[in-house]
């Protein structure tokens, strides 16, 4: 499944936004997807995940209650509402298929990434 993503921008500390993530190639409702983010110097982690219906979410701690992630298989497309933004949300941001929001949670990915939207939180 080849993915496309697009939403980063910069916004001030307490701010949002929305990413989107254009699937194609494969079955988009066939997996579930994830979000990613890398910083500079840090290891790339899960900030979101969606099983293939979308009933069900995944969020760590550190954006529990700020990061809303949605899809919509019609349209093979996933969103990621970033809320309450903070400056150590500041990372390039990348969409992921998986089989199992399990599996995403172990970095087990399907297809290659894309090429990531920058999100840089500052004032």
């Amino acid at each position: 499944v080849q993915l496309v993503e697009s939403g980063g921008g910069l916004v001030q500390p307490g701010g949002s936004l929305r990413l989107s993530c254009a699937a194609s190639g494969r079955t988009f409702s066939d997996y579930a997807m994830g979000w990613f983010r890398q910083a500079p110097g840090k290891e790339r982690e899960l900030v979101a995940a969606i099983t293939w219906s979308g009933i069900n979410t995944y969020y760590p701690y550190s954006v529990k209650g700020r990061f809303t992630i949605s899809r919509d298989n019609a349209k093979n497309t996933v969103y990621l509402q970033m809320n309450s933004l903070k400056p150590e949300d500041t990372a390039v941001y990348y969409c992921a298929a998986s089989d199992t929001v399990a599996a995403m949670r172990r970095s087990e990915t399907s297809g290659s990434w894309g090429q990531g939207t920058q999100v840089t939180v500052s004032s």
